[in-house]
């Protein structure tokens, strides 16, 4: 297995050590051409704006959606989870448009209202998760494709999956805690996809 962890701008070197401390082969993804032979891909948390800028500048934008289309399993945290997104309140934002879920940047406020908080996420057992909430969006809206994983105690969306597309408001790259890598790779696992680079909008995939 082979994952690829964006590493435009953000939290992409402690995805990459938590995946090794699953003994997953991770790498960068800085071009589009680093994008092939991937099983999956990982879009870390940073500044949304600055990581969707680097990425259109970079031609991954257009690459990674299609890649997704295709079926190349995502996970997005934070500012992922932004970028995941079809709908957000900055218009000027480019995502990716692959997620059914409406998010709102910034919802808890600014770098000083981050916390940490005992989440129940019942597809990773009994026992809670920690997340970590730095200027963390939330999930205002989700359409019936997707499926809610966590939800704070006041019943805000934070943790959503739609078929091979997972996204989380929180940080768990930050914590000791490798459950939710680990139902990442278990979404990898279960359907193989891996693409050889090139024109995916053309269909030239395997």
């Amino acid at each position: 297995m082979k994952i690829g962890v964006l590493a435009s701008q953000g939290a992409f070197a402690e995805h990459i050590a938590v995946l090794a401390r699953l003994k997953v082969e991770a790498m960068p993804v800085r071009l589009p051409r680093e994008l092939a032979g991937l099983d999956g891909l990982v879009i870390p948390g940073g500044e949304s704006t600055t990581i969707s800028r680097l990425m259109t500048g970079d031609n991954l934008m257009a690459e990674v959606r299609n890649l997704a289309r295709n079926g190349l399993p995502v996970f997005g945290t934070c500012a992922g989870m932004i970028l995941l997104a079809n709908g957000n309140i900055d218009p000027k934002l480019e995502s990716l448009g692959l997620m059914d879920i409406v998010v709102r940047r910034n919802a808890f406020g600014r770098q000083k209202e981050s916390c940490e908080s005992e989440i129940s996420v019942p597809v990773l057992g009994e026992k809670p998760f920690p997340g970590v909430f730095i200027r963390a969006p939330f999930i205002e809206q989700t359409n019936g494709k997707v499926e809610v994983l966590a939800r704070l105690s006041d019943g805000t969306i934070v943790a959503v999956r739609q078929g091979k597309l997972l996204a989380l408001a929180f940080h768990p790259e930050l914590t000791g805690d490798l459950r939710f890598h680990q139902y990442f790779l278990d979404i990898v696992a279960g359907r193989r996809c891996r693409y050889s680079g090139g024109d995916f909008a053309k269909g030239n995939h395997r």
